[in-house]
Protein backbone atom coordinates (compact mmCIF):
# COMPACT_ATOMS: atom_id res chain seq x y z
CA UNK A 1 0.00 0.00 0.00
CA UNK A 2 1.00 3.76 -0.47
CA UNK A 3 2.73 5.13 2.30
CA UNK A 4 -0.10 8.10 2.29
CA UNK A 5 -2.77 5.32 2.37
CA UNK A 6 -1.12 3.52 5.45
CA UNK A 7 -0.71 6.88 7.14
CA UNK A 8 -4.52 7.34 6.51
CA UNK A 9 -5.15 4.33 8.04
CA UNK A 10 -6.95 3.73 11.83
CA UNK A 11 -6.46 0.51 13.40
CA UNK A 12 -7.74 -1.02 15.98
CA UNK A 13 -6.13 -3.46 18.03
CA UNK A 14 -7.77 -5.90 20.54
CA UNK A 15 -6.01 -7.22 23.68
CA UNK A 16 -2.74 -5.95 24.62
CA UNK A 17 -0.53 -9.49 25.09
CA UNK A 18 2.09 -10.70 22.62
CA UNK A 19 0.20 -10.50 19.86
CA UNK A 20 -1.62 -7.30 19.94
CA UNK A 21 1.48 -5.41 21.47
CA UNK A 22 3.63 -6.72 18.79
CA UNK A 23 1.19 -6.25 16.28
CA UNK A 24 0.54 -2.73 17.65
CA UNK A 25 4.23 -1.33 17.38
CA UNK A 26 4.70 -2.77 13.94
CA UNK A 27 1.86 -1.15 12.66
CA UNK A 28 2.51 2.06 14.13
CA UNK A 29 5.94 2.12 12.61
CA UNK A 30 3.87 1.92 8.78
CA UNK A 31 2.42 5.57 10.01
CA UNK A 32 -0.84 4.18 11.22
CA UNK A 33 -2.92 5.48 13.57
CA UNK A 34 -2.93 2.39 16.45
CA UNK A 35 -5.14 2.02 19.32
CA UNK A 36 -5.12 -1.04 21.54
CA UNK A 37 -8.06 -1.99 23.83
CA UNK A 38 -7.54 -4.24 26.80
CA UNK A 39 -10.21 -5.85 28.92
CA UNK A 40 -8.08 -5.88 32.15
CA UNK A 41 -7.83 -2.84 34.35
CA UNK A 42 -4.19 -3.56 34.71
CA UNK A 43 -1.76 -5.56 32.76
CA UNK A 44 -0.43 -8.19 35.10
CA UNK A 45 1.32 -11.39 33.08
CA UNK A 46 1.26 -14.40 35.25
CA UNK A 47 3.18 -17.58 34.44
CA UNK A 48 7.03 -18.24 34.04
CA UNK A 49 9.55 -18.69 31.68
CA UNK A 50 9.76 -18.49 27.56
CA UNK A 51 12.11 -18.40 24.70
CA UNK A 52 12.27 -16.17 22.20
CA UNK A 53 13.63 -17.48 18.75
CA UNK A 54 15.99 -16.22 16.57
CA UNK A 55 13.22 -15.09 14.22
CA UNK A 56 11.82 -13.28 16.62
CA UNK A 57 14.68 -11.39 17.89
CA UNK A 58 14.99 -10.30 14.51
CA UNK A 59 12.32 -8.83 14.52
CA UNK A 60 12.88 -7.02 17.43
CA UNK A 61 16.16 -6.13 16.34
CA UNK A 62 14.05 -4.42 12.81
CA UNK A 63 11.51 -2.13 15.14
CA UNK A 64 14.27 -0.70 17.14
CA UNK A 65 13.68 -2.66 20.46
CA UNK A 66 16.01 -5.31 20.59
CA UNK A 67 17.50 -3.35 23.73
CA UNK A 68 14.55 -3.22 25.78
CA UNK A 69 13.94 -7.03 25.27
CA UNK A 70 17.78 -7.73 25.62
CA UNK A 71 17.91 -6.30 29.26
CA UNK A 72 15.25 -8.34 30.61
CA UNK A 73 16.53 -11.35 29.14
CA UNK A 74 19.85 -13.95 28.99
CA UNK A 75 20.92 -15.68 25.36
CA UNK A 76 20.58 -19.28 24.95
CA UNK A 77 22.71 -21.44 22.90
CA UNK A 78 20.86 -24.65 22.76
CA UNK A 79 18.37 -26.79 24.55
CA UNK A 80 18.82 -29.91 25.59
CA UNK A 81 16.60 -33.26 26.00
CA UNK A 82 17.02 -35.57 29.24
CA UNK A 83 15.20 -39.01 30.35
CA UNK A 84 13.79 -38.55 33.46
CA UNK A 85 16.93 -39.78 35.61
CA UNK A 86 18.54 -36.94 33.66
CA UNK A 87 20.35 -39.13 30.93
CA UNK A 88 20.66 -37.38 27.46
CA UNK A 89 18.52 -37.98 24.42
CA UNK A 90 19.77 -34.85 22.43
CA UNK A 91 20.96 -31.90 22.52
CA UNK A 92 20.29 -29.09 19.52
CA UNK A 93 21.45 -25.78 19.06
CA UNK A 94 18.54 -23.29 18.50
CA UNK A 95 17.56 -22.94 14.52
CA UNK A 96 19.21 -19.99 13.40
CA UNK A 97 17.64 -17.75 11.72
CA UNK A 98 20.19 -15.60 9.17
CA UNK A 99 23.20 -14.37 11.58
CA UNK A 100 20.92 -14.68 14.60
CA UNK A 101 21.85 -17.84 16.53
CA UNK A 102 20.80 -17.23 20.23
CA UNK A 103 17.49 -18.19 21.59
CA UNK A 104 16.67 -15.07 24.72
CA UNK A 105 15.05 -16.79 28.09
CA UNK A 106 12.82 -14.16 29.25
CA UNK A 107 9.64 -14.23 31.95
CA UNK A 108 6.66 -13.51 30.31
CA UNK A 109 6.24 -10.41 32.88
CA UNK A 110 9.36 -9.29 31.95
CA UNK A 111 8.07 -9.36 28.33
CA UNK A 112 4.68 -8.07 28.23
CA UNK A 113 6.20 -5.20 29.94
CA UNK A 114 9.23 -4.25 27.50
CA UNK A 115 6.80 -4.86 24.48
CA UNK A 116 4.05 -2.23 26.03
CA UNK A 117 7.21 0.56 27.50
CA UNK A 118 7.79 0.38 23.24
CA UNK A 119 4.55 1.84 22.57
CA UNK A 120 3.30 5.76 22.73
CA UNK A 121 1.56 6.98 25.99
CA UNK A 122 -2.03 6.83 25.22
CA UNK A 123 -2.06 4.16 22.85
CA UNK A 124 -2.99 1.52 25.27
CA UNK A 125 -6.74 1.65 26.65
CA UNK A 126 -7.14 -0.64 29.66
CA UNK A 127 -10.64 -1.91 30.63
CA UNK A 128 -12.59 -2.10 27.78
CA UNK A 129 -13.77 -5.63 27.54
CA UNK A 130 -14.88 -6.07 23.60
CA UNK A 131 -18.88 -7.07 23.32
CA UNK A 132 -20.04 -7.64 19.96
CA UNK A 133 -17.99 -6.64 16.64
CA UNK A 134 -20.12 -5.57 13.22
CA UNK A 135 -17.90 -6.34 10.32
CA UNK A 136 -19.29 -3.75 7.58
CA UNK A 137 -16.69 -4.79 4.97
CA UNK A 138 -15.08 -1.65 4.57
CA UNK A 139 -14.43 -1.06 8.39
CA UNK A 140 -15.55 -2.47 11.23
CA UNK A 141 -17.28 -1.26 14.45
CA UNK A 142 -16.39 -2.50 18.13
CA UNK A 143 -18.32 -2.27 20.88
CA UNK A 144 -17.28 -2.60 24.43
CA UNK A 145 -18.80 -3.56 27.98
CA UNK A 146 -20.57 0.02 28.91
CA UNK A 147 -21.71 1.01 25.61
CA UNK A 148 -18.36 3.05 24.07
CA UNK A 149 -18.22 2.02 20.44
CA UNK A 150 -15.22 2.63 18.10
CA UNK A 151 -14.75 2.64 14.07
CA UNK A 152 -11.52 1.48 12.57
CA UNK A 153 -10.76 0.37 9.11
CA UNK A 154 -9.13 -2.29 10.20
CA UNK A 155 -9.64 -4.46 13.59
CA UNK A 156 -6.67 -6.76 14.60
CA UNK A 157 -8.29 -9.69 17.04
CA UNK A 158 -5.35 -10.54 19.12
CA UNK A 159 -7.66 -11.56 21.98
CA UNK A 160 -6.62 -15.07 22.99
CA UNK A 161 -7.98 -18.59 22.88
CA UNK A 162 -11.09 -17.19 23.71
CA UNK A 163 -11.29 -14.95 21.38
CA UNK A 164 -14.34 -13.10 20.75
CA UNK A 165 -13.55 -11.60 17.47
CA UNK A 166 -12.97 -14.89 16.20
CA UNK A 167 -16.10 -16.90 17.82
CA UNK A 168 -18.21 -14.06 16.41
CA UNK A 169 -16.98 -14.14 12.90
CA UNK A 170 -14.58 -16.50 11.86
CA UNK A 171 -15.48 -19.70 14.04
CA UNK A 172 -17.59 -20.61 17.24
CA UNK A 173 -15.31 -23.53 17.81
CA UNK A 174 -14.31 -23.74 21.20
CA UNK A 175 -10.97 -24.61 22.66
CA UNK A 176 -9.46 -28.21 22.71
CA UNK A 177 -8.69 -30.02 26.08
CA UNK A 178 -5.57 -31.77 25.74
CA UNK A 179 -5.73 -33.73 28.51
CA UNK A 180 -2.76 -32.28 30.22
CA UNK A 181 -1.85 -29.93 33.11
CA UNK A 182 0.53 -26.84 33.19
CA UNK A 183 2.05 -26.47 36.59
CA UNK A 184 4.34 -23.11 36.43
CA UNK A 185 6.39 -20.96 39.16
CA UNK A 186 9.63 -19.41 39.13
CA UNK A 187 12.23 -19.75 41.40
CA UNK A 188 15.69 -18.65 43.04
CA UNK A 189 18.75 -20.95 40.88
CA UNK A 190 20.09 -21.65 44.70
CA UNK A 191 16.46 -23.30 45.21
CA UNK A 192 17.25 -25.72 41.93
CA UNK A 193 19.74 -28.36 43.69
CA UNK A 194 22.56 -27.85 41.14
CA UNK A 195 20.41 -28.21 38.44
CA UNK A 196 20.95 -24.83 36.93
CA UNK A 197 24.39 -25.09 35.05
CA UNK A 198 24.49 -22.26 32.63
CA UNK A 199 22.03 -20.33 30.28
CA UNK A 200 20.09 -23.35 28.13
CA UNK A 201 16.86 -25.00 28.38
CA UNK A 202 16.27 -28.32 29.21
CA UNK A 203 13.74 -30.78 29.39
CA UNK A 204 13.45 -34.15 31.20
CA UNK A 205 10.44 -36.47 29.68
CA UNK A 206 9.07 -39.58 31.67
CA UNK A 207 5.85 -41.35 31.68
CA UNK A 208 2.91 -38.83 30.81
CA UNK A 209 4.79 -35.71 32.63
CA UNK A 210 7.51 -33.34 31.34
CA UNK A 211 9.92 -30.98 33.35
CA UNK A 212 11.24 -27.80 31.81
CA UNK A 213 13.72 -25.87 33.50
CA UNK A 214 14.46 -22.29 31.90
CA UNK A 215 17.40 -20.37 33.41
CA UNK A 216 16.29 -16.59 33.82
CA UNK A 217 20.07 -15.86 34.92
CA UNK A 218 19.44 -11.74 34.82
CA UNK A 219 16.82 -12.18 37.33
CA UNK A 220 19.07 -15.00 39.17
CA UNK A 221 16.04 -17.29 38.77
CA UNK A 222 15.01 -20.50 37.12
CA UNK A 223 11.46 -21.27 35.49
CA UNK A 224 10.36 -24.11 36.72
CA UNK A 225 7.15 -26.37 34.60
CA UNK A 226 5.44 -29.53 35.20
CA UNK A 227 3.24 -30.68 32.20
CA UNK A 228 1.48 -33.87 33.25
CA UNK A 229 -0.78 -36.17 32.25
CA UNK A 230 -4.63 -35.49 34.26
CA UNK A 231 -8.55 -36.00 32.48
CA UNK A 232 -9.44 -33.23 34.44
CA UNK A 233 -10.32 -30.49 31.49
CA UNK A 234 -11.46 -27.32 34.57
CA UNK A 235 -9.41 -24.71 32.74
CA UNK A 236 -8.07 -23.70 36.48
CA UNK A 237 -8.33 -27.09 38.65
CA UNK A 238 -7.45 -27.63 42.10
CA UNK A 239 -4.14 -29.13 43.04
CA UNK A 240 -1.91 -30.19 46.10
CA UNK A 241 1.65 -30.58 46.75
CA UNK A 242 1.04 -34.30 46.83
CA UNK A 243 -0.40 -34.23 43.45
CA UNK A 244 2.36 -32.76 42.08
CA UNK A 245 5.15 -35.06 43.75
CA UNK A 246 2.71 -37.59 41.96
CA UNK A 247 3.48 -36.26 38.64
CA UNK A 248 7.15 -36.62 39.45
CA UNK A 249 7.55 -40.18 41.07
CA UNK A 250 10.83 -41.56 39.26
CA UNK A 251 12.30 -38.30 38.20
CA UNK A 252 15.77 -37.44 39.20
CA UNK A 253 15.42 -36.81 42.92
CA UNK A 254 16.62 -33.32 42.48
CA UNK A 255 13.83 -32.46 40.36
CA UNK A 256 11.48 -34.39 43.21
CA UNK A 257 13.29 -31.96 46.00
CA UNK A 258 12.46 -28.75 43.67
CA UNK A 259 8.84 -30.19 43.34
CA UNK A 260 9.07 -30.97 47.10
CA UNK A 261 10.24 -27.43 48.33
CA UNK A 262 7.56 -25.42 46.05
CA UNK A 263 5.27 -22.48 47.42
CA UNK A 264 2.03 -23.74 46.08
CA UNK A 265 1.40 -19.98 46.57
CA UNK A 266 3.45 -19.04 43.81
CA UNK A 267 2.17 -21.47 41.17
CA UNK A 268 0.18 -21.26 38.26
CA UNK A 269 -1.69 -24.52 37.64
CA UNK A 270 -4.38 -24.93 34.90
CA UNK A 271 -5.30 -27.44 32.13
CA UNK A 272 -3.41 -27.04 28.84
CA UNK A 273 -6.08 -26.42 25.81
CA UNK A 274 -5.73 -25.53 22.11
CA UNK A 275 -7.81 -24.30 19.17
CA UNK A 276 -8.19 -26.45 15.52
CA UNK A 277 -6.85 -24.86 13.01
CA UNK A 278 -9.09 -21.98 11.90
CA UNK A 279 -9.92 -22.14 7.95
CA UNK A 280 -10.16 -17.98 7.71
CA UNK A 281 -8.28 -15.52 8.96
CA UNK A 282 -9.33 -12.39 8.24
CA UNK A 283 -12.43 -10.83 6.25
CA UNK A 284 -11.76 -7.25 4.51
CA UNK A 285 -11.51 -5.60 7.72
CA UNK A 286 -10.59 -7.79 10.55
CA UNK A 287 -7.42 -10.05 10.75
CA UNK A 288 -6.71 -12.75 13.58
CA UNK A 289 -3.27 -13.06 15.28
CA UNK A 290 -1.52 -14.94 17.59
CA UNK A 291 -3.72 -17.35 19.74
CA UNK A 292 -6.82 -16.28 18.74
CA UNK A 293 -5.75 -17.50 14.63
CA UNK A 294 -3.67 -20.58 16.17
CA UNK A 295 -3.49 -21.29 19.84
CA UNK A 296 -0.91 -24.16 20.21
CA UNK A 297 -0.39 -25.91 22.87
CA UNK A 298 3.32 -25.19 24.18
CA UNK A 299 5.49 -28.31 23.72
CA UNK A 300 7.35 -26.45 20.85
CA UNK A 301 7.60 -23.25 22.41
CA UNK A 302 6.18 -21.59 19.54
CA UNK A 303 3.78 -19.51 20.88
CA UNK A 304 4.77 -16.02 21.84
CA UNK A 305 6.83 -16.73 19.22
CA UNK A 306 4.43 -17.05 16.52
CA UNK A 307 2.28 -14.47 17.45
CA UNK A 308 5.50 -12.11 16.99
CA UNK A 309 5.93 -13.89 13.49
CA UNK A 310 2.26 -13.00 12.86
CA UNK A 311 2.76 -9.12 13.69
CA UNK A 312 5.98 -8.62 11.70
CA UNK A 313 4.23 -10.70 8.58
CA UNK A 314 0.87 -8.69 8.80
CA UNK A 315 2.98 -5.43 8.51
CA UNK A 316 4.69 -6.71 5.74
CA UNK A 317 1.87 -7.03 3.35
CA UNK A 318 0.28 -4.30 4.52
CA UNK A 319 3.23 -2.33 2.57
CA UNK A 320 3.72 -5.13 -0.08
CA UNK A 321 0.08 -5.55 -1.13
CA UNK A 322 -2.18 -2.62 -3.26
CA UNK A 323 -5.24 -3.11 -1.08
CA UNK A 324 -6.19 -3.90 2.28
CA UNK A 325 -7.94 -6.82 1.01
CA UNK A 326 -4.84 -7.86 -0.92
CA UNK A 327 -2.92 -7.30 2.38
CA UNK A 328 -5.02 -9.37 4.61
CA UNK A 329 -4.90 -12.23 2.29
CA UNK A 330 -1.43 -12.34 1.48
CA UNK A 331 -0.95 -12.27 5.36
CA UNK A 332 -2.68 -15.65 5.94
CA UNK A 333 -1.25 -17.23 2.98
CA UNK A 334 1.99 -16.33 4.30
CA UNK A 335 1.93 -17.90 8.27
CA UNK A 336 -1.26 -20.29 8.07
CA UNK A 337 0.75 -22.89 6.89
CA UNK A 338 3.67 -22.45 8.90
CA UNK A 339 1.42 -22.24 11.89
CA UNK A 340 -0.88 -25.49 10.81
CA UNK A 341 2.19 -27.00 10.90
CA UNK A 342 3.10 -26.04 14.38
CA UNK A 343 -0.36 -26.49 16.00
CA UNK A 344 0.19 -29.93 14.64
CA UNK A 345 3.46 -31.21 15.49
CA UNK A 346 2.45 -29.01 19.36
CA UNK A 347 -0.69 -32.05 19.86
CA UNK A 348 2.52 -34.65 19.56
CA UNK A 349 4.22 -33.72 22.67
CA UNK A 350 8.07 -35.47 22.88
CA UNK A 351 7.93 -39.23 23.22
CA UNK A 352 11.26 -41.16 21.06
CA UNK A 353 9.64 -41.33 17.58
CA UNK A 354 8.13 -37.85 18.17
CA UNK A 355 11.11 -35.78 18.39
CA UNK A 356 12.87 -38.14 15.47
CA UNK A 357 9.82 -36.61 13.69
CA UNK A 358 10.72 -32.96 14.74
CA UNK A 359 14.45 -33.72 14.28
CA UNK A 360 15.25 -35.78 11.33
CA UNK A 361 18.55 -37.92 11.98
CA UNK A 362 18.82 -36.68 15.90
CA UNK A 363 18.76 -40.10 17.18
CA UNK A 364 18.46 -40.54 20.40
CA UNK A 365 21.62 -40.81 22.86
CA UNK A 366 19.69 -42.99 24.99
CA UNK A 367 16.01 -44.17 24.72
CA UNK A 368 13.52 -41.81 26.13
CA UNK A 369 10.41 -43.39 28.65
CA UNK A 370 7.29 -43.89 26.19
CA UNK A 371 4.61 -41.68 27.68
Amino acid sequence: MQSSDLKNLKIAVVGAGYGGAAAAKALSLLGATVDVYEQANQIREVGAGIGLRPATINRFREWGIFDAIAKVSSPSEYFEILTATAEPIMKEAWPAAGEQTYTHLIHRGDFIDALLGVLPEGMVHLGHKLETIQDRGDRSVLTFAGGETVEADLVVGADGIKSVVRRQLFSDKGPVFSGEHAYRTVIPVDDAHGMVVDDNLRMYIGRGTKIYLLPLRHRGQVSFDITALCPDSTWAPQVTKDDLLATVEGFDERLVNITRDLDMGTVSIRAVYDIDPVDTWHSDSVVLVGDAAHSMLHHQGQGANSAIEDAGALADALRQADSLKEALALYQATRKPATDELQRISRQGWTEEEIDDVFPGQKPVTAAPQE
